[in-house]
């Protein structure tokens, strides 16, 4: 009978005691490996999600769009001080009814034929659009009155800048004393050239007309350069009064002003004056000059 050796059983019990101990420790390993696995791979994740482009570029906008003074807000305060009400009861709207009295120029000279002195000036009575006009003209040499004349005018608005007038005129001198009717317009031309042209029927059938143009040239805000053309024209000839048929004279003057206030202005200009055409020849045979240069000083108001 065979029997079995003590041997084999006790090696058989040393190798499962040595694998008892061996599994748990490499399971052991195992777990710690994987847990630190795990525990380090949340942390690489979120660091992997953050964009670091868009940070390096989001602060800097946000800085920059930020106000470096913040601007309240709009309390009640502040509107009811903006929009206050308005009483309209209280407001008062400029008289129908206005007037203006211009001197454009009250000058004097003093030349080789003697000091003289001359003016120019208007006046308007009424509305916007309806006005009683006054002009007047004259000149005086040696203290004796060379030209005088009244207008006394109606003037219609027919648009912004341009009203017809129609009246009559009344020439003291030269010579006789005579009586015109009159109309034309006056206005403001494009490029603001101040115009005003007229036509005249005298009582004894003479036709005339006069056109005069001036510009206002601000240098600085009180000194002003006032350029003036003035010319005469007669349809027919005038002995009698020393006029001959055609344009009958110019007279061109430049005046530098300063504006003392607006209503006050004392200037000096040059101003030159010439007889033309049959007029010229008839000054000629009567043994006056037909062109004449004077420095003159003036002043220029309206009230």
């Amino acid at each position: 009978m065979k029997t079995h050796s003590p041997a084999p059983l006790g090696l058989v019990a040393a190798i499962a005691l040595t694998l008892g101990f061996a599994v748990p420790a490499s399971a052991q390993h195992h777990d710690h490996a994987h847990h630190r696995a795990t525990t380090d791979a949340p942390t690489q994740d979120a660091h992997a999600h953050h964009d670091h482009a868009a940070m390096s570029q989001a602060e800097p906008a946000t800085a920059s769009t930020a106000p470096r003074e913040p601007i309240p807000a709009i309390t009640p305060e502040d509107l009811a001080a903006a929009f206050p009400d308005i009483d309209h009861h209280a407001m008062q709207h400029a008289p129908a009814f206005n007037h203006k009295v211009t001197f454009n120029r009250l000058e004097a000279w003093d030349a080789d034929e003697g000091t003289g002195q001359a003016w120019e000036g208007s006046a308007w009575f009424g509305t916007d659009t309806d006005r009683l006009w006054l002009r007047s003209e004259g000149e005086r040499m040696g203290g004796h009155t060379e030209s005088a004349d009244l207008e006394v005018l109606y003037g219609r608005s027919v648009s912004p800048w341009w009203e017809v007038m129609a009246g009559i005129r009344h020439d003291f001198k030269p010579g006789n004393a005579r009586t015109w009717a009159a109309f034309g317009v006056q206005g403001m031309a494009p490029y603001r050239f101040e115009v005003s042209a007229t036509a005249y029927v005298s009582d004894d059938g003479q036709v005339a007309a006069n056109v005069e143009a001036e510009y206002t040239l601000r240098i600085t805000n009180r000194l002003i350069l006032q350029p003036l053309v003035e010319v005469d024209i007669a349809a027919d000839d005038d002995p009698d009064y020393g006029i001959g048929r055609g344009v009958t004279g110019i007279e061109a003057g430049l005046r530098l002003r300063y504006e003392i206030s607006r209503r006050f202005a004392p200037y000096v200009g040059v101003v030159h004056e010439r007889a033309l055409g049959d007029t010229a020849d008839l000054r000629r045979l009567e043994g006056e000059s037909v062109r004449d240069t004077r420095v003159v000083a003036g002043v220029r108001l309206w009230f």
